[in-house]
């Protein structure tokens, strides 16, 4: 068969269905097989940044492999920022972009990219796990393989191949073997029992699960080990949910814009050992790399990349491996200590319960209290609170870069694993836009909302209109206060406050009439009282794209207070 046939057929042999991106001259080959093959169905997107974006959303809410495509020279640099925002947060994408023909390399071919000019598989290869160019027909088979297996094995992420057009149309014999292996749940048996016995004999033991549990989807057995030694648990900004924070041993979110009892219970007390599985201890989590973190005897540090544990804390028990696979070990190995007197010395949720309530009711009182705003327009924390409210539990909540992460991190309350997702580790704005379609496409019988800030909606906006040509039925929440909020709010609150010499604000934009342009539905909301229990069900039924244009006080100031004092401290 064709190479483009051969690529195509692989990839539904590999359970993909969807493509999202950008058709053009050099990529035509690979549309006349998906033409042909009439199983993977091509998302056309209005940007190729978002035809990456939703790969990106596909992948992270499903643990499958998003494929995106684009045609030669600006299409595939355009994939540039979707990609380097899978990369930082390890999500398994495929991008596959269009190549002039090897024939005419170094003539000036129109958007050539090849090895002699702007070589786009060099510049894939700083961000992605594997970057290469199909330039024989027979190898093929093996690049693919190699592509797909290295984008959902280990630590995952993105890959990238380089499609020339000319190779595209040879002809190559396909190979029945598929060597191709995803799943890689190895782990260090000594080790394990060693974190077991240093858990089982803490006096005062906390957890903080990361983005890693999220990855490996191991929420059921991070809280098994929880409740089995009662320990609470604190996440990551980026893992948020993968504990239920409604759990009276839930700490919720460290660091960036987290709950303060989080960090008087972490932080601002003597933890004697701390287990932090599937975290790299980055700058948001540990609010600049807070030396208090570090516990006074033991801590326990999980994570498939040997490269991250002990990078930014000393590791006295490192466990290298997958985990979901270490966290089931070492409940195993607490459960042949159950009876033994070490256990009877260990933690009891009789006694550590009491203790996080009392905490919580010092920092909420008897709830999320929701503030008053300002005016007449919606307090952004009212706002998150009351989507939360009226949408179903089993809603998937998106949130964009800005004030509106911020917001959504400090008050929406997951207990659902895998229901709250955001691209931190790059922090591209305008990525709550796009990838909410791929999500919707992943899981299309639940609802999926999004947080977005003005300015990040500006960005990528128009990917409505995608969701529009496809009936995908997302519903995107602007937060519409005329300004860069993060940026703005920033600004007034560091130590010596920075001047406006680029200007943070802008004229409001009606996001309403812009959404009914694109031909979703836009709904306006100047004042709180207008989102009610009747209008999200009538949203829900309709089954239409939705874009509500809520006006919020902009004087509302976010909880980035750690953020701007991390920031001063640091840099």
């Amino acid at each position: 068969m064709k190479v483009a046939d051969l690529i195509v057929e692989m990839l539904e042999e590999h359970g993909v269905e969807y493509i999202f991106g950008v058709p053009g001259g050099a990529i035509e080959d690979i549309n006349i097989s998906l033409y042909n093959n009439k199983t993977i169905k091509p998302i056309v997107t209005k940007h190729e940044e978002g035809a990456a974006f939703m790969a990106d959303g596909f992948a992270r809410v499903s643990g499958r492999l998003g494929v995106c495509c684009s045609t030669a020279g600006p299409g595939a640099s355009n994939l540039i920022t979707g990609l380097a925002s899978s990369y930082a947060d390890s999500i398994p994408v495929l991008a596959l972009t269009g190549q002039v023909a090897t024939s005419v390399f170094g003539k000036g071919a129109i958007q050539e990219s090849g090895s002699e000019g702007v070589n786009i598989t060099s510049i894939f290869r700083h961000f992605t796990r594997y970057s290469g160019m199909v330039i024989n027909e027979n190898r093929t088979q093996y690049m693919v393989q190699k592509a797909c297996r290295l984008a959902l094995s280990g630590r995952s992420g993105p890959v990238h191949l380089s499609l020339p057009s000319d190779v595209m149309k040879k002809f190559a014999e396909k190979d029945g073997r598929n060597t191709t292996k995803y799943e890689s749940r190895l782990f260090d048996r000594d080790g394990v029992k060693a974190a077991a016995q240093a858990l089982a004999e803490a006096k005062k033991p906390a957890i903080i699960a990361g983005w890693g549990v999220m990855l490996s989807r191991g929420a059921k057995e991070l809280l098994g080990l929880a409740q089995l030694l009662g320990i609470p648990v604190a996440t990551s900004p980026k893992a948020k949910g993968v504990f239920p924070e409604s759990s009276p041993l839930s700490l919720g979110v460290l660091g960036f814009a987290g709950s303060p009892v989080a960090k008087e219970y972490i932080i601002e007390n003597d933890i004697d050992v701390l287990l932090a599985v599937g975290t790299s201890f980055n700058e948001m989590m540990t609010s600049g790399w807070d030396k208090r973190l570090r516990p006074t005897r033991h801590l326990i540090h999980i994570d498939v990349d040997t490269e991250e544990i002990g990078k930014n804390y000393d590791a006295t028990i490192g466990l290298v491996g997958d985990a979901r696979t270490v966290l089931k070990e070492i409940c195993f190995a607490t459960d042949r200590l159950v009876g033994d007197d070490v256990v009877e010395r260990g933690v009891r949720s009789t006694r550590v319960q009491p203790e996080i309530r009392k905490l919580k009711e010092k920092h909420f009182g008897n709830g999320y209290v929701a503030r008053p705003a300002n005016n007449t327009l919606y307090h952004p924390q009212n706002l998150v609170m009351d989507l939360q409210n009226l949408f179903p539990e089993d809603t998937i909540y998106f949130a964009d870069m800005g004030n509106t992460m911020a917001w959504a991190i400090r008050h929406l309350v997951i207990d659902r694993p895998y229901s709250f997702f955001l691209s931190l580790g790059f922090s591209s704005m305008g990525y709550a836009v796009a990838a909410p379609v791929g999500a919707k496409l992943a899981f299309p019988d639940r609802p999926i909302v999004t947080f977005v800030g003005d300015g990040s909606f500006l960005m990528n906006g128009f990917e409505v209109a995608t969701a529009v040509n496809y009936n995908i039925p997302v519903v995107w929440v602007v937060f519409n206060n005329a300004m860069l909020g993060m940026v703005h709010h920033g600004r007034k609150l560091f130590a010596t406050p920075i001047p406006e010499g680029i200007p943070s604000g802008f004229q409001r934009v009606n996001f309403a009439q812009v959404a009914e342009g694109l031909g979703a539905r836009g709904i306006l909301i100047e004042k709180p009282e207008s989102i009610t229990p009747e209008l999200i069900r009538e949203i829900l039924a309709s089954g239409r794209p939705t874009v509500l244009d809520v006006w919020i006080d902009e004087h509302a100031v976010p909880p980035i207070h750690s953020r701007i004092a991390t920031v001063d401290k640091l840099f």
